[in-house]
């Protein structure tokens, strides 16, 4: 009981959890938000978040974009606009996708706070309590953590050296109607630069995942924020240019221009439009118009391109540093993919030990953290010897330092020193 200072009298607390709705239960912490408070430490090597650079964000031109914004379109860039998104920057998104194969069209793009928001969409108009979604094993904790909300069950595949593993998708499918009595949702898919496996799904397993999806009748959510951080390699096409009519293709800025802008995209089938513009209508009526403008106006410019160019080249030897340095300090048991793009490798040390207990017991004690593998598997069946390391963040000296803790760290546990 509290007394209420204005009433003069006793009145009981509130007890907020038995008002909370059913699906709060669902709800879970995002595993790399948690670590990222523990980073603050300026002392700690962190390989834990899906950090750009900071040092190679564009300040200057996103300052002059905004100055330009303000100056000759300042009444409407201040204003309401419409869910869809702004037009000419709708445009600009559709025309570059099409370089890359994908079918879009001004009107089936609609512009959300991140990729992530995108996310949240899809589970609200597709996830039933219940319904089963189809993803690899590990997969996004994004996704995890956005569907889990909607009370989704999951339904994994394997993820090998070359992406997720297509002859177990027929299986899964069946299982779970027989479990659910329901088709899947939806097979949620990362082909470019996986994350949290680094890995690159190849086109014939492009093509063999078109013709399953469109041999069971499955929609196909196909995210790519990493597609443009290619270091080598040629691209592949992808997955919404062989079956568009399926595909529901996500994008983002976050890591081709700035994550504080919050600004991605859903590319769908006209069909589906409609349903996206009311769930995100009920989210936030629409995406922030001065962040769309000031965007559009960085890539009307033709800065992007240049940019992108320059960030791959940071990059590239960010992650050869971080292979080269894996190589000389961990132990020759320890195993890790060599990703062509993207933020992330995969690391296995040996089974013996679990990644969650050693980052609280030892990394954070040698000022490193990682996220633990078992956090990107939706059913808890794998990964307790399985780490996620971002080398975009720390510049290659600081990466070298951090690998060379870990690997220290690891072959002391292995003498159980």
């Amino acid at each position: 009981m509290e007394v209420n200072r204005n009433l003069d009298r006793e009145i009981p607390v509130l007890d907020w959890e038995t008002h909370l709705a059913a699906r709060t239960k669902f709800m879970r912490s995002s595993a790399i938000r948690e670590l990222l408070k523990l980073t603050q430490d300026p002392e700690i090597i962190s390989f834990a978040g899906g950090l750009p650079a900071p040092e190679v964000f564009p300040i200057r031109e996103v300052e002059e974009a905004c100055k330009y914004v303000i100056r000759g379109m300042g009444k409407q860039a201040l204003q309401y606009s419409a869910t869809e998104g702004y037009q000419p920057l709708k445009e600009f998104l559709a025309d570059s996708m099409h370089k890359y194969g994908i079918p879009a069209i001004p009107e089936n793009v609609l512009l959300t706070n991140g990729s992530q928001q995108a996310l949240d969409l899809i589970g609200r108009i597709f996830i039933d309590p219940g319904r089963y979604v189809l993803t690899g094993r590990p997969t996004y904790l994004g996704a995890i953590q956005a569907w889990r909300a909607y009370e989704a069950k999951f339904h994994t595949m394997q993820v090998d050296e070359q992406g997720m593993v297509m002859d177990e998708i027929e299986h899964a499918y069946h299982k779970t109607v027989e479990d659910s009595g329901y088709p899947p949702a939806f097979i949620y898919v990362l082909p470019n630069f996986h994350n949290p496996a680094g890995t690159t799904l190849p086109l014939e397993r492009r093509i063999q995942l078109a013709e399953i999806a469109t041999k069971l009748d499955l929609a196909v959510v196909e995210d790519d924020p990493y597609g443009q951080l290619r270091y080598e390699g040629e691209d592949i096409p992808p997955i919404c240019n062989l079956i568009p009519e399926r595909t529901i293709y996500l994008g983002t800025f976050s890591k081709i221009m700035a994550p504080g802008l919050r600004l991605g995209w859903i590319v769908a089938p006209e069909a589906l439009m409609k349903r996206f513009i009311q769930a995100k209508q009920g989210c936030d009526l629409h995406t922030g118009t001065l962040v769309q403008y000031v965007a559009n106006d960085i890539c009307e410019r033709g800065i992007l391109k240049p940019h992108v160019k320059k960030i791959c080249k940071v990059y590239k030897k960010r992650r050869d540093t971080m292979l080269d340095a894996l190589t000389e300090f961990w132990p020759e048991e320890c195993q890790w993919t060599d990703p062509q793009g993207g933020l992330f490798l995969w690391a296995r040390v040996p089974e013996s030990i679990d990644t969650t207990k050693f980052l609280r017991e030892k990394a954070l004690k040698e000022k490193v953290a990682y996220v633990p593998g078992v956090n990107f598997y939706p059913n808890a069946d794998g990964g307790h010897n399985a780490m996620r390391l971002n080398f975009s963040y720390a510049p290659p000296d600081v990466i070298v330092e951090g690998i060379k803790r870990l690997g220290i760290a690891l072959k002391k546990e292995l003498k159980n020193e």
